[in-house]
């Protein structure tokens, strides 16, 4: 790969390569093709001495923990670094300049993938009419894009925003097309698409979907996920997020559905802000649900972390910050988040709602946390930039502390309790968690929907402090949340 790229770099010119960096001992000392290869250890020296503006990574095969390792290795160093992306990515099977990218935050954060449990993948999913809520977000695209590939008979694509819709519609058509030459029975190929224009909270129109289609399993990702505008707008955040729930699985057990698995998060522990409150009562209905009598729907939920790359991530602020010459906004010093990549999140989630039996609250496995601080010094560093900081005055970029949002917590956590038990995949556990039976349950939200159509919000909080566990608001003093300054919520709206 390096000797194509090397070839790429001579034929597209503006380019003078001084070195080959490599840690095979017996390639040590070479020439190949007129450039040196020299040892890992001779690159400070090489980097000073040649006056290296980029270093690029030609090693699309290699464990991502090794090329972290290597990535980590050039922080030191005033330099751009660039990849190669994965060899399958190569469209044309040979290495061009143009396939070198930035250094990508999942080749930061990213994983080594754990390989699937195809039976878990396809029990579901291959042959059956599958339904994705919210098919136009992070997770739902990408759970769109991972179950066309299982076989199903038919993927329902359902979506509040046109545009969203829109474009998932197109991406998955393309894909089909790409498919098209492998159709056979129960293949991507033949995989009918249904692209479904509404919202989770009409249930005549999910009802009307599930009848007509004939939906077997669905996947409820649709939800407004980011803190600081749900907290500005509380009711139509608990709206969207709990009664939209509340009415696609009253619908889902009503009709029959055979499978219906709920995208969480963690925010749904002990939450401090109302985005993390209206996730819990969500898993709490899919609970209470599953313990009803006669209830045929299996009912579970799977809860993760923040995911890379996603509509309104950190990471995707960060470069734009970047790229305008900064400053780079981090809310806190000591904040820290976990991170997994959409892909491997929305396959967990895919496996997970395999192995349900009914009111499960699956939890994946995230990894390492990460400093948000120490993500955005890395990023500005492999840019070839420098921090400016009290010990770099004349660095490029500076890091403004802004505080956390009201909301926010310095570090997220899984679990409510202690009750984890591991399943037969390494990164899914099974969590036990209290169940407030459903007779109970339904008497809440029938007073918390009051409330929210009155919008008195101090009902509001009263009743999510009483049903959701750990549920305590920022602006009450959380010790890990940030306070800011509250104000009613009906302000938002002028």
């Amino acid at each position: 790969i390096g000797i194509q790229l090397l070839r790429a770099l001579n034929e597209t010119g503006g380019y003078k390569t001084v070195a080959f960096i490599d840690a095979n001992p017996s390639l040590a000392g070479q020439v190949v093709h007129g450039v040196k290869v020299l040892r890992p250890e001779k690159i400070a020296r090489v980097i000073a001495e040649e006056n290296v503006k980029e270093v690029l990574l030609a090693t699309p095969s290699a464990l991502r923990g090794e090329r972290r390792v290597a990535i980590r290795a050039l922080e030191a160093f005033p330099v751009v670094v660039k990849t190669l992306p994965a060899l399958e990515e190569i469209a044309s099977g040979h290495v061009q300049v143009s396939d070198l990218r930035p250094i990508d935050v999942e080749d930061l954060l990213g994983r080594d993938p754990v390989i699937p449990n195809l039976e878990l993948l396809t029990a579901n999913v291959r042959g059956k009419v599958v339904m994705i809520t919210g098919a136009g977000g992070s997770i739902g695209s990408e759970l769109t894009r991972q179950l066309l590939r299982l076989g199903p008979k038919t993927l329902v694509l359902f979506e509040l925003s046109e545009a969203a819709l829109y474009d998932i519609s197109m991406e998955i058509d393309e894909i089909k097309r790409r498919l098209q030459k492998e159709v056979e029975a129960g293949a991507p190929g033949s995989t009918l698409v249904a692209a479904v224009l509404g919202s989770v909270l009409d249930r005549k129109v999910v009802a009307r979907t599930i009848q007509e289609l004939g939906v077997e399993v669905i996947y409820h990702a649709a939800a407004y996920k980011h803190v600081p505008i749900v907290e500005a707008n509380p009711f139509a955040g608990l709206q969207n997020n709990t009664f939209g729930t509340l009415a696609v699985a009253d619908v889902a057990k009503e009709l029959g559905v055979e499978r219906f698995v709920l995208v969480s998060s963690d925010k749904a522990v002990r939450p401090t802000s109302i985005m993390g409150a209206s996730k819990r009562l969500a898993e709490q209905i899919l609970q209470a649900l599953a313990q009803e009598r006669g209830t045929a729907t299996i009912f579970t939920m799977v809860r993760f972390g923040n995911v890379l790359d996603s509509s309104g991530s950190v990471v995707k602020l960060f470069r734009s910050q970047i790229r305008a010459g900064g400053p780079v906004t981090v809310t806190h010093p000591e904040v820290i988040r976990y991170f997994m990549s959409i892909p491997e999140a929305a396959q967990l989630v895919i496996q997970a709602g395999t192995m349900a039996a009914g009111g499960e609250v699956f939890v994946l496995e995230m990894g390492t946390p990460v400093k948000i601080d120490d993500l955005a010094r890395t990023m500005i560093r492999l840019s070839g930039l420098e921090v400016r900081d009290d010990a770099h005055p004349d660095g490029d970029i500076a890091i403004e502390y802004v505080g956390l949002r009201r909301g926010e917590k310095l570090y997220e956590e899984l679990l409510i309790g202690e009750n984890t038990t591991g399943t037969s995949h390494p990164r899914i556990f099974k969590n036990s968690e209290p169940i407030v039976p459903y007779e109970e349950l339904a008497a809440v939200l029938e007073r918390l929907e009051d409330a929210i159509h009155r919008m008195d919000e101090a009902e509001m909080q009263e009743l999510l402090r009483a049903t959701v566990e750990g549920y305590v608001p920022a602006r009450s003093g959380h010790p890990i949340a940030g306070k800011g300054e509250w104000q009613p919520a009906s302000r938002s709206l002028h």
